[in-house]
């Protein structure tokens, strides 16, 4: 198993589960673009590993896009190469790093507006690379996919609230809309859980909820099927939405998920929608 293959296999993650959608070579090169955002963001996470070390490794990274990985780093030539063969943007890479070298340090986002420039580095860029591995061939398709990468990071966002707060304090809802429900920063590092944080967790799911019906306008009928596995990513994650929202928000004690099954339903959807076309 190749270093790619095994670190999407231990991730178990929603993205790795809707590549099963793809034809087996597209399937394969974003086993390796997965596996390269999963390395550098779990870089950026490791909370037990010294700021300058990560930011080290980091910066390593970015010397092997730029410059050329050494033979034995298996992870960096396989990626390289997909983005040759692909005609994919080096620079979109060094973006997604310097998305994740933003989380080395404890950040405040004081609007929407702030926290979307994260986002598109984040979600966004790895949209991008994903439409070019996907075999999309419509301008739309770029604007489709930095909507939904934006709605899909902000459900994570809200997903994520407690367990970010217990990895160093980070804060990634906007200030201004914490302030607009009368809520304070305090208050979120304390984790109040009243009426206020629900009304405020509330008007951000609204707005993730709109930026998935934006996302879901912006698809052509020429990448519809290409698009299969990021319309399955995106049930997935409206549906982890939905769960949020009707347990109302208990992000402090809880971590949401969707099950397996109800995945593996959406899954089967999606792979009968492309055997239908194929016919």
């Amino acid at each position: 198993m190749s270093a790619a293959s095994e670190i999407t296999r231990k991730a178990e993650s929603n993205l790795a589960f809707a590549l099963k959608i793809l034809p087996k070579d597209r399937r394969e090169d974003m086993v390796v673009f997965y596996a390269f955002c999963r390395t550098v963001d779990d870089i950026a996470d490791e909370k037990d590993i010294p700021v300058a070390q990560r930011a080290e490794d980091l910066r390593l990274w970015e010397d092997g896009i730029r410059d050329g990985f050494p033979s034995a780093h298996e992870l960096g030539n396989e990626l390289m190469e997909m983005v040759g063969r692909r005609g994919i943007s080096s620079q979109w890479l060094l973006e997604i790093i310097d998305g994740c070298r933003m989380d080395l340090q404890s950040q405040k986002f004081g609007s929407w507006e702030a926290l979307s420039k994260y986002n598109w580095k984040v979600a966004g860029v790895v949209g991008l690379v994903s439409t070019r591995i996907f075999g999309c061939v419509h301008e739309s398709s770029d604007r489709y996919a930095e909507m939904l990468g934006n709605a899909l990071q902000l459900t994570n966002i809200l997903r994520d609230v407690g367990e970010d707060l217990s990895n160093g304090g980070r804060i990634y809802l906007p200030e201004n809309d914490i302030i607009r429900f009368q809520y304070s920063e305090r208050d979120l590092i304390g984790r109040v859980y009243d009426g206020r944080f629900i009304a405020m967790m509330r008007y951000q799911s609204e707005r993730a909820e709109y930026l998935f019906r934006e996302a879901e306008a912006l698809i052509h009928p020429m990448d519809r099927h290409a698009l299969l596995p990021a319309r399955a990513m995106a049930e997935i994650y409206q549906c982890l939405l939905e769960k949020m929202k009707e347990d109302g928000f208990r992000v402090f004690d809880r971590r949401y998920s969707v099950s397996k099954s109800r995945k593996l339903l959406i899954l089967l959807k999606f792979l009968f929608a492309g055997r239908l076309r194929s016919e």
